[in-house]
């Protein structure tokens, strides 16, 4: 072979190198990829607010003693459940049973001063019938017994008040519920009336939550709303039974 022939091949087969060094690869097929069509179209829009809210009983009642003293006893526990004429606390009862056996005392006075003078009336007016005495003696007794008589019911209508009084060192429940709150401890001395347990009342229960007041116009009685349970996650239907306008000394909504 010839130098010239050699060096034609040598140029044909560089260049055939360079036509393979420019050719493209194959491209792939890009996958089919799923879509999802929507339908555009005019419809009514619905819109709605959700507030956060606290369910509590309709009514809760503030219990406390009828008469003031030193606290000796507390059986009521935060959370406890009670029933009708359960013990809830107890004060001191000694003043007040001193104070009924006073009482108790005066009674048993005063109705002996009445069968003293219910005797003298007697007799006087079998006398009256003989004429041994005046009318005017006789309507004197009379009204000596009837005295007597009227200081035996005051004395038994004070010592009624007095036995009242030391029933009332026990504190028991009216109504049947749930104790939500506990504001008084054993050895606390408390005036008659102040608040020492406080009951949530068996029955109806409240959704109670703030609106803010752009949005007070939108709540009215006896709308219904929605009552979503989060601890549960169900849906309850509820009625708008009042609103209330007290503002929060905080974030100034309408309750």
């Amino acid at each position: 072979m010839t130098i010239k022939s050699i060096q034609a091949t040598a140029l044909l087969l560089a260049g055939a190198l360079s036509l393979l060094g420019c050719t493209k690869p194959t491209p792939t097929e890009e996958p089919i990829r799923s879509v999802k069509v929507i339908t555009v179209g005019l419809a009514s829009v619905q819109t709605g607010a959700e507030f956060a809210g606290e369910v509590r009983a309709r009514v809760e009642s503030r219990l406390g003693f009828r008469v003031g003293g030193k606290i000796v006893r507390r059986q009521a526990e935060l959370g406890q459940r009670v029933k009708v004429g359960q013990i809830l606390a107890q004060l001191d009862p000694q003043d007040y049973k001193l104070a009924a056996d006073a009482g108790r005392a005066q009674v048993a006075a005063a109705t002996t001063s009445r069968d003293l003078a219910a005797a003298d009336f007697k007799r006087f007016k079998e006398l009256r019938d003989q004429n041994f005495i005046s009318s005017a003696e006789l309507e004197r007794r009379e009204g000596a017994f009837k005295a007597a008589q009227a200081q035996l019911e005051q004395a038994q209508a004070q010592f009624s008040g007095q036995g009242n009084q030391a029933a009332y060192t026990t504190l028991v429940a009216d109504v049947a519920g749930v104790v939500t709150s506990v504001d008084a401890e054993p050895g606390q001395v408390v005036a008659a009336g102040t608040p020492v347990v406080r009951i949530a009342q068996d029955g109806p229960r409240d959704v109670v939550f703030s609106v803010p007041e752009d949005r007070v116009a939108q709540i009215k009685p006896g709308s219904g709303v929605n009552v979503r349970v989060w601890s549960a996650n169900t849906t309850l239907q509820g009625v708008v039974r009042e609103v209330a306008a007290s503002a929060d000394l905080v974030t100034r909504p309408l309750a």
